[in-house]
C-alpha cells in the first residue's frame, strides 16, 4: 500500500515498525457539542483505512481520543450549569450514537485526557528538565525556538509562523510561538495537582501523552483533519521528539475540508451542520457514503442535491444485494463456472488496488459498481445458478464491509395473511383471472408491500 505522507509531500509504500502490525492514532473529538459534518468526515474515511488494512492481513490497534477537558468544554458546563465531567459524559453519549449510526468500528482504546493526567505531568516534567519548556506562575510553555526541527509537517519555516503569532491578554509566555503545555486553574475552573500548582493540560499536550502511552514512542500512522495540521499536529511532534529521543509518527495522513453549497462550512456563516440534523432527515449511510465518495484528501461538496444522490446510489447497492438473495432462492444447483470466477477476481483485484493507491475509497466505490453491473448482467439471469450466486454475494459483502457499506439491510417475513394474499394472486394469474389478480396487489399495496413480478417469481419489498 502506498500513502500521501503530509510530512514528505509524497507518495510513500507503507512499511510498518513491526511487520503485519500497524500502530494508528487518530485525533477524536473534543466533546462539548455534537459532532458535525466536518468530523464525520475523518471518522469514516480512517475506518476505511483501518478495515483495509485489516482485510488485507494487518494486526491493527487503532487508538482515538476523546479530548474531554478544554476551555469549550468549561464554557458549556458554566451555559448549562453543569460540572465539566457532566457535558463531557453527555456528549460522549451522543458521539456513540452517531458513530454507530454510521457504522464506524470502535476503536481498540478510547482514552480520555482526564485518564492521563500523570502521564502529561511527566511528559511535561521532562521538557522542562531538558530545557525545551519552562514555568512561570503555575503555567508552563513549551518553546519552539529550541526545536531546530519545528514547522517541518506544514512546512513553514519559524520566522514565518512566527510572524503571525501573538502575545494574549493573561499570557505570561516569553515568546509569541511559545505554547501552552499546562495552565494555571481560574478561580471555579476544575484543576488537578501538579509540580506547578493546581491546573489542568494544554491542547496538545494531551495527544502526545496518550499517543506514548498506548502505542509507544513512535507510531506508523498519525491520522486527522487538514486543519490539525497547524499549529495542533506541529506541536505534537515538537513536543514528543524532544521528550522522547525519537521520531514520532512515520506517515501523517490528512483528510481535505467539506464545503457547504461550494462555500466553507462554518458556524459564523449559518451554514453548519451536525451530523444528527443530516441523519434526521436523510439517515446515517448517505453521510458515510458522501464521506468516502471522494479521495479522502479532496475537498467535499455537502448539499441537499449530492445527499440526495448518495441516496440513490445506495439504494443501487441494496437492490443488486436484495436481488441476488432472490436469485438465489430460485437458482439451480451448480458450482461457480469459470468466466463468473474469473469476473469476480477482477472486481476483488480492481477495489484493492484502488484502496493500496492511497486509500482511493472513490475508485474502490467504482469497482463496487462494476462489480454490481456485472451481477446483473451475468449472475442475476433467467437461469441463476447457485454457485455463481453464492461466490457474487460472498465478494459483494466482503467489498461493502471493508467500505462500511450496505449494513443496514432488514431481512423481512411476511405474515400468513400477506402469504396466503400472494399465494391467491399467483393462482389467479395462472388461471388468467386478471382482475381478480389486481385485486389482490391493490389489496397488497394498501397494506405497504409492494409486488414486483419477475421471472423468477414474485418479489416484494415494503414501502
Amino acid at each position: 500500500m502506498k500513502v500521501f505522507n503530509t510530512l514528505t509531500r509524497q507518495k510513500e509504500e507503507l512499511k510498518t515498525i513491526e511487520e503485519g502490525k500497524v500502530k494508528i492514532y487518530a485525533c477524536g473529538p473534543t466533546v462539548y457539542n455534537f459532532i458535525h459534518i466536518g468530523n464525520a468526515r475523518p471518522l469514516c474515511v480512517f475506518d476505511v483505512l483501518r478495515r483495509f488494512l485489516e482485510y488485507t492481513g494487518y494486526d491493527v490497534r487503532f487508538v482515538q481520543n476523546f479530548t474531554d477537558i478544554d476551555d469549550k468544554i468549561i464554557k458549556r458546563a458554566n451555559e448549562e450549569n453543569l460540572t465539566y465531567k457532566e457535558v463531557s459524559e453527555k456528549y460522549i453519549e451522543e458521539f456513540w450514537k452517531d458513530v454507530k449510526g454510521m457504522n464506524i468500528r470502535e476503536a481498540t482504546v478510547h482514552p480520555k485526557a482526564t485518564e492521563n493526567i500523570d502521564e502529561i505531568i511527566n511528559i511535561v516534567s521532562s521538557l522542562i528538565d531538558k530545557g525545551y519548556a519552562y514555568a512561570v506562575d503555575g503555567d508552563v510553555y513549551f518553546s519552539p525556538k529550541k526545536f531546530d526541527e519545528y514547522g517541518k509537517l506544514s512546512h513553514q519555516p519559524l520566522e514565518d509562523l512566527e510572524a503571525g503569532a501573538r502575545i494574549m491578554v493573561g499570557e505570561v509566555k516569553k515568546e509569541p510561538m511559545d505554547f501552552a503545555l499546562w495552565k494555571s486553574a481560574k478561580p471555579g475552573e476544575p484543576y488537578w495537582e501538579s509540580p506547578w500548582g493546581h491546573g489542568r493540560p494544554g491542547w496538545h499536550i494531551e495527544c502526545s501523552a496518550m499517543v506514548r502511552r498506548y502505542l509507544g514512542n513512535t507510531i506508523d500512522i498519525h491520522c486527522g483533519g487538514q486543519d490539525l495540521i497547524f499549529p495542533h499536529h506541529e506541536n505534537e511532534i515538537a513536543q514528543s521528539e524532544c521528550c522522547n529521543g525519537a521520531s514520532f509518527a512515520n506517515y501523517w495522513m490528512h483528510n481535505g475540508y467539506i464545503n457547504v453549497d461550494n462555500v466553507k462550512m462554518s458556524k459564523s456563516l449559518g451554514n453548519f451542520f451536525t451530523v444528527r440534523d443530516v441523519a434526521e432527515k436523510y439517515g446515517y449511510e448517505p453521510i458515510r457514503y458522501l464521506m468516502i465518495s471522494s479521495h479522502y484528501r479532496s475537498p467535499i461538496n455537502y448539499s441537499t442535491d449530492v445527499i440526495e444522490q448518495c441516496k440513490a446510489s445506495l439504494t443501487r447497492l441494496y437492490t443488486c444485494r436484495d436481488n441476488l438473495d432472490f436469485a438465489l432462492s430460485n437458482a439451480a444447483d451448480g458450482e461457480v463456472s469459470e468466466d463468473i470466477s474469473a469476473m469476480l477476481n477482477k472486481r476483488r483485484e480492481q477495489f484493492i488496488a484502488a484502496l493500496n493507491d492511497d486509500l482511493n475509497t472513490a475508485d474502490a466505490i467504482s469497482a463496487v459498481f462494476e462489480l454490481v453491473r456485472d451481477i446483473n448482467s451475468n449472475v442475476i439471469t433467467d437461469a441463476p445458478v447457485k454457485g455463481n450466486c453464492e461466490a457474487a454475494a460472498k465478494l459483494f459483502d466482503e467489498l461493502c464491509d471493508v467500505l462500511g457499506l450496505v449494513y443496514d439491510r432488514k431481512k423481512e417475513d411476511l405474515d400468513s395473511e400477506v402469504e396466503a394474499l400472494i399465494a391467491q394472486r399467483t393462482e389467479a394469474r395462472k388461471n388468467k383471472n386478471w382482475a381478480e389478480a389486481d385485486r389482490i396487489r391493490d389489496e397488497l399495496k394498501a397494506m405497504g408491500i409492494v409486488l414486483e413480478d419477475t421471472a423468477q417469481g414474485v418479489k416484494w419489498h415494503r414501502e
